[in-house]
């Protein structure tokens, strides 16, 4: 398998590379963090005329038809820069599901929108009972004379308060009042009945909790038909995760680059921190975790179009192993920097929190092993 980029790739890389290093600065982290928004609305149309927003949405609804790796190519360098714009929740959640789950109506309606950067998309999906099982949806949909009427919960909304519409996920309710097939329902954010309660997010960006009462909606507001959506949510989900493996893995690159360049200046003893043979073997064992996790993250990308069960798989090893090696690798690096390292002086304190993070999304390392093990026919 060849696995060298293309040109087309390599210079992805490098633009957004050198974007993300010369626009996030730690001043500007700073004002992002004090933005309602909890990112830059500038930025983001910047990223509209770069091509970013477009890259994964196909070609007939004006994106430019990418594919996983690039997107991963993308994430790892928003992860050195921190980048706390919504790519994750719009582009790679939100257009994935309408693209999956949409009627051609709604997506000739909304793709173009997100792709040239004028609308922002949030998925309302993990509930406080689900403990990450993506099945487990209490929130219901029942039918109405004019369209739909949304009842439920839901919690850690990424970038819900600055979304212009929601996708939220709920039970259509039967006939005989029994929960039946999980659909997907555009909700605008202005809708009466549905209330946000916005907080920040560990390591930058925001989140919220939903409360839906009563939420009437047009019959259009259906994403695509009333047929299960489960297994398109799972899919997407994968994809999340393996473009926050290659985010994570361009953090943990950038730690390690802080650390070794800081073992190299700071002196102990009138010689310089990586002259000593343990803080060598710690620095070379954070780069092994650094390219294991890049190697589980490529993996998990190249696995996205395989069928589900192999798909999953992938998805799942990569997250349960690329949270351990974040943690690790975050863990050394704040040790060894010492007391600086969790100081506002350098930025190696926000690095660490977005690790942290990092393993909570979609669920941790213990419930990701679970996930593999079940999967291949096991139980852990």
């Amino acid at each position: 398998m060849d696995l060298t980029l293309s040109d087309e790739q390599r210079l992805l890389r490098e633009s957004a590379e050198r974007f993300v290093s010369e626009t996030y600065t730690a001043d500007h982290r700073r004002r992002s963090a004090n933005d309602p928004l909890g990112f830059s609305a500038k930025i983001w149309k910047q990223f509209a005329d770069l091509g970013w927003l477009a890259l994964p949405i196909a070609e007939e609804h004006g994106g430019l038809g990418g594919g996983a790796v690039e997107i991963g190519i993308l994430m790892e360098a928003f992860g050195r820069g921190l980048v706390s714009e919504p790519y994750l929740s719009t582009v790679v959640i939100g257009a994935a599901l309408i693209a999956e789950c949409g009627s051609e109506a709604q997506q000739q309606a909304l793709l173009p929108a997100i792709a040239d950067g004028s609308l922002y998309l949030a998925f309302a999906h993990s509930e406080r009972a689900a403990r990450f099982d993506l099945a487990e949806v209490a929130a219901t949909a029942r039918k109405t004379p004019e369209g739909w009427r949304l009842d439920g919960s839901k919690t850690a909304v990424l970038d819900g308060n600055a979304a212009g519409q929601i996708i939220v996920s709920a039970r259509v309710a039967n006939d005989d009042r029994a929960a039946g097939k999980l659909c997907l329902f555009l909700v605008p954010a202005d809708a009466p009945g549905l209330t946000k309660r916005d907080f920040p997010r560990l390591g930058g960006g925001r989140a919220c909790n939903l409360e839906l009462r009563d939420v009437s909606l047009p019959t259009d507001a259906l994403l695509g038909d009333v047929s299960d959506a489960l297994s398109a949510i799972e899919a997407v989900v994968d994809r999340a995760m393996a473009a926050l493996g290659a985010e994570a893995v361009g953090i943990m690159q950038t730690l390690l680059d802080q650390t070794l360049e800081y073992t190299k200046i700071r002196k102990q003893f009138g010689r310089p921190l990586s002259a000593n043979q343990v803080i060598r073997h710690r620095l070379a064992d954070m780069a092994m975790n650094c390219d294991e996790a890049r190697s589980m993250a490529l993996r998990a990308a190249l696995m996205l179009d395989a069928e589900p069960v192999a798909r999953g798989r992938a998805a799942s090893g990569a997250k349960a192993k690329i949270g351990k090696c974040a943690r690790f690798v975050a863990e050394q690096s704040v040790q060894l920097h010492g007391a600086m390292g969790v100081t506002e002086e350098l930025d190696i304190g926000s690095y660490f929190k977005r690790l942290l993070a990092f393993d909570t999304l979609f669920g941790g390392s213990a419930h990701h092993y679970r996930r593999h093990a079940a999967l291949g026919g096991r139980t852990v």
